[in-house]
């Protein structure tokens, strides 16, 4: 795990990016040998004003004055422990913001920044939370429902680097598989924190089966917007056929 940021700092991203009503993504970076390894970060609109920030890593000043725009950040989500690199800095820019984490991981995360709760406080009702089953250490899922459909939003359980820069990241993307080819569950995922195959493959078929899904956003890799479901029983397949 890299060392936690304590302040500000903009590394490479792209723009950032209305995907449908109220729901904005970038892609960022971790900063590696011959390469950058992609990050992804994802803003919500509420319903009573204001913004949700998942996985959240600092932006230029532009990009931050248009989430802002949104009204009060007023909560950080947290997905899982590994993504709480740049949440200190994001704490201090926004002290208002109140932070989200998932049960297991609330030791860890508050050694960035303090956690205020390990559920779902926001009450937006588009918005539902989910601890990924079979996993090891818990981690956090959203389903997110606009006027084009529902999108469900996953992180390390599910990799999708279709556009790795660099020859390190590459390397690691083809290695470790984060799905170069498709999305996948990446190598370090199955060794380490996938704990029941079978029930990691249950909850992906329950998500591809939702009505109206519309896309998959995944913390590590290119927003899945062709053939959700079909995206999800593949995966479901791989590991529980």
């Amino acid at each position: 795990m890299p060392k936690l940021n304590s302040e500000w700092t903009v590394q490479p991203h792209g723009d950032l990016v209305a995907l449908t009503d109220g729901i904005l993504t970038v892609e960022g970076s971790i900063v590696m040998p011959l390469g950058n390894f992609p990050r992804r970060m994802t803003v919500l609109a509420l319903q009573d004003g204001g913004s949700a920030v998942w996985s959240p890593i600092p932006l230029r000043e532009p990009e931050m004055a248009t989430i802002e725009a949104l009204g009060d950040i007023r909560f950080l989500i947290v997905p899982n422990q590994a993504h709480r690199l740049d949440l200190k800095p994001w704490r201090d820019r926004y002290p208002g913001a109140r932070i989200i984490a998932p049960p297991s991981a609330r030791d860890a995360v508050a050694e960035a920044a303090p956690v205020d709760a390990t559920s779902d406080i926001i009450g937006d009702p588009a918005i539902a939370f989910h601890i990924v089953a079979g996993m090891k250490g818990d981690e956090f899922a959203l389903t997110v429902t606009r006027k084009d459909g529902v999108t469900l939003m996953i992180n390390d359980s599910l990799s999708n680097v279709r556009h790795p820069r660099g020859i390190g990241a590459h390397i690691m993307a083809r290695l470790l598989g984060f799905g170069v080819k498709r999305p996948q569950i990446s190598r370090p995922v199955r060794r380490m924190f996938l704990d029941d195959p079978a029930a990691l493959a249950q909850q992906f078929r329950a998500w591809a089966a939702l009505p109206n899904l519309r896309r998959i956003i995944v913390s590590h890799g290119d927003v899945i917007d062709e053939s959700p479901r079909e995206s999800l029983a593949r995966v479901a397949a791989d590991i529980a056929p």
